[in-house]
């Protein structure tokens, strides 16, 4: 599905690096260090609280740290305790400041301030980005195809000017190239102001959005916009038709989802003639197309949900296609008519090898993504003939690739992005016809890079219940001979796989002879869709299992040894750090869980969360099923808590967070620092003015890798 020039809503992007004398002011901000030093770390009190269900009780004594009035938090106890951690956190890095500063320099190093990216034609004009030296932030810019100046059609610096956090969500220019709608987050919740800029006087219009988190979509005369705003819930439950040049109050809601499960999100088929509404959960969805000339006309149901039944479509000719899970776990691509829409015509037989992950039509020919034997591949196919396929050939044994940006339908050539974990990002064109890739750009590395240097190499470990599990390594070739240090990574959830792709701050790592590993463990569809279903729900467990198993694979192998590792997650791969380091301890030599979805059993019991009804088909329903309730208290990071030495560990939240709650991770560590036994040191930071993906700009991110970075180093006997 084509959505124009929308761009999708950043979720936990994580870029680039801010200097540091303005990191220095806002970490001053945040947590001022007093003159006197700190002797121990904070303890937060207890105080008794417990809930019941399905007749198990649960003490839950610091239940207090989620300020009953969130999502504004101004419980002072609250605050007094996620300040003090931060107070403990900044004291404790003092030491490894200039190990901080050393990481920070190379990483910001690596990064071309004076950057852009690739234009690309839509229409009339060609857009692109670009940073300048010393900002933060983009500047978006278009030119006419047939010549002329560039003009600058947003400028996030100015957006983000005086402001702790910006983001940028949909940025979206209306058909007739006048108008730009745009959204934007100031403070991390995830809860989005829309504007509308006419691009021929460079004025706003008074037209504004509030608290929307999708897309912004413009009907086919450029006089509406169609999007969905979050309820009190910060759940999407609606499509709304906004006209251009009236109030907001006057939108018109052509959608209302009554499943408080699912959410929904709209956009543009392939000729941008029809809107396609989806409508959907983790495992179920429905979709319904209404004319993009007539938002608010008649809507036509392609076929009712069915639980564990998936399916997304989009248009071509009055054909509309289909990708769906209803007879293959992997997917299989059929076709159906606009009098039969529920009847389903298979194109692409599922198969048990290749795992069809999407489809993008286009005029002359269509594409199929998916993955052979956790690669990425790319089929160009003949609407004629769809037994015809043309595979892209990539340069490399290992890699990860995938369309890019493509806003038109009539192409001769598709732009790509490639890379590998030794080679940098990449962007071709792919010359259709010629069955040819024309390389645009690749990733620039100011300070040098050589990536002859490096080595990667892709392993199989086979766990405890004999499934074998890809691993990718990364390292450099004159590493020593013999076992050391080594970092594992990995996520495991909601059917998301982690490419094997680059990064220029992992560098920092390897260049310090560390090796980095990648497990592509089950919980993520990275060997297809099954391997995804092997790790929710009551097999959630298999996900840690193979974390563990990899690493004890890895030492076996002679790429380290037990006790000689780093790992780190985030999310949802924060609460696979927080079951593994209760589970196998001794395996870790420090551990980072960024944002940890930790507290499993408390959220999922929690209706009034803005995630919980839609997770549940990914995690269970402790509400409504005791077996549910128990496996995940089974695991529960939160819960699991023990009486034992635990590895050193940095824990990081997001004050704004709305996907996991900042009082997940407080809890979490306020729960270590009582139970554990060991002296092993243990971090928490919370950033106070940010979200799920921590700080914005570019920089900003960068200086918290490096604080990341010198820690894991630090504990290695690592220190310049």
């Amino acid at each position: 599905m084509r959505i124009a020039s929308s761009a999708a809503i950043a979720i936990a992007t994580l870029s680039f690096a801010m200097p540091l004398s303005a990191q220095d002011a806002s970490r001053t901000e945040e947590t001022s260090l007093s003159d006197k030093k700190i002797a121990a770390p904070p303890v937060a009190e207890k105080r008794e609280h417990s809930y019941s269900h399905h007749g198990i009780t649960i003490s839950d004594p610091y239940h207090w740290l989620k300020d009953q009035s969130y999502p504004v938090v101004d419980d002072e106890d609250v605050l007094d305790y996620v300040k003090a951690e931060n107070a403990w956190f900044e004291q404790e890095m003092e030491s490894r400041k200039p190990l901080v500063e050393k990481l920070f320099e190379e990483l910001k190093g690596r990064v071309k301030e004076d950057d852009s990216s690739v234009p690309q034609k839509d229409g009339d004009w060609l857009y692109w980005t670009e940073v300048a030296e010393g900002k933060e932030y983009r500047l978006w810019y278009r030119q006419p195809v047939a010549g002329g100046d560039k003009e600058l059609l947003l400028d996030e610096n100015q957006m983000a000017e005086g402001k702790e956090y910006h983001r940028l969500g949909a940025f979206s220019v209306s058909k007739n190239g006048r108008y730009l709608a745009y959204s934007f987050d100031d403070n991390g919740a995830e809860r989005y102001t829309a504007r509308v800029k006419d691009l021929q006087t460079g004025e706003l219009l008074d037209d504004v959005i509030t608290e929307t988190r999708t897309s912004l979509v413009w009907s086919a005369d450029d006089t509406m916009l169609v999007y969905g705003k979050a309820n009190e819930n910060w759940r999407v439950d609606n499509v709304r038709v906004h006209t251009i040049g009236t109030s907001a109050d006057q939108d018109v809601q052509i959608y209302t989802e009554e499943d408080i499960g699912f959410s929904v999100s709209a956009g543009l088929s392939a000729q941008e003639d029809w809107l396609v509404i989806s409508a959907g959960d983790n495992e179920t969805n429905e979709v319904r197309l209404v004319r993009a000339d007539n938002p608010l006309g008649e809507q036509i149901l392609i076929r009712p949900r069915e639980k564990g039944i998936e399916y997304s479509v989009d248009l071509r000719d009055g054909i509309i296609f289909v990708h769906t899970n209803d007879d293959h776990v992997n997917f299989r691509l059929a076709t159906a008519t606009f009098e039969s829409p529920a009847e389903w015509s298979t194109l692409i037989e599922g198969a048990d090898e290749f795992y069809l992950t999407d489809f993008e039509l286009f005029k002359d020919f269509y594409v199929t993504e998916g993955r052979l034997g956790g690669l990425d591949q790319v089929q160009i196919r003949n609407y004629a003939d769809s037994a015809k396929v043309t595979p892209i050939a990539f340069p490399e044994a290992s890699y990860t690739a995938g369309l890019s940006n493509n806003p038109e339908y009539d192409v001769s050539k598709l732009r790509l992005s490639y890379e590998s974990m030794v080679t940098p990002d990449s962007v071709y064109d792919y010359d259709v016809s010629g069955a040819s890739l024309e390389l645009l750009k690749q990733q620039e590395i100011p300070s040098g890079y050589d990536a002859s240097l490096y080595i990667t190499v892709r392993e199989t470990i086979t766990v405890r219940d004999g499934t074998q599990v890809p691993v990718s390594v990364v390292m450099r070739k004159d590493r020593p001979e013999g076992a050391g240090p080594l970092h594992l990574y990995a996520y495991g959830a909601y059917g998301y796989a982690v490419s094997p792709g680059f990064s220029s701050s992992r560098l920092s790592l390897l260049d310090r002879g560390m090796a980095y590993a990648i497990a592509h463990i089950r919980g993520g569809d990275d060997l297809g869709r099954k391997w995804y279903l092997q790790g929710k729900l009551n097999d959630r467990t298999n996900t840690f299992n193979d974390f563990v198993d990899v690493a004890k694979g890895l030492a076996a192998k002679g790429y380290t040894e037990e006790g000689m590792i780093s790992a780190s997650g985030g999310s949802a791969g924060g609460e696979l750090m927080g079951v593994v380091v209760n589970t196998d301890p001794d395996l870790w030599k420090a551990v980072v869980a960024d944002v940890p979805f930790v507290d499993v059993l408390s959220t999922m019991l929690d209706t009034s969360l803005p995630l919980t009804p839609g997770e549940w088909p990914e995690w269970g329903n402790p509400i409504e099923s005791k077996q549910a309730f128990a496996y995940i208290l089974s695991y529960s990071p939160y819960d699991q808590v023990t009486t034992q030495d635990y590895p050193p560990m940095l824990v990081t939240a997001g004050l704004n967070d709305p996907r996991v709650t900042y009082w997940e991770p407080a809890k979490w560590v306020a729960k270590l620092r009582d139970t554990k036994t060991d002296n092993n040191e243990l971090l928490l930071k919370t950033n106070m003015g940010a979200g799920h993906g921590g700080k914005s700009g570019r920089f900003t991110s960068l200086y918290e890798a490096a604080e990341e970075y010198a820690f894991i180093l630090s504990h290695f006997g690592i220190d310049e």
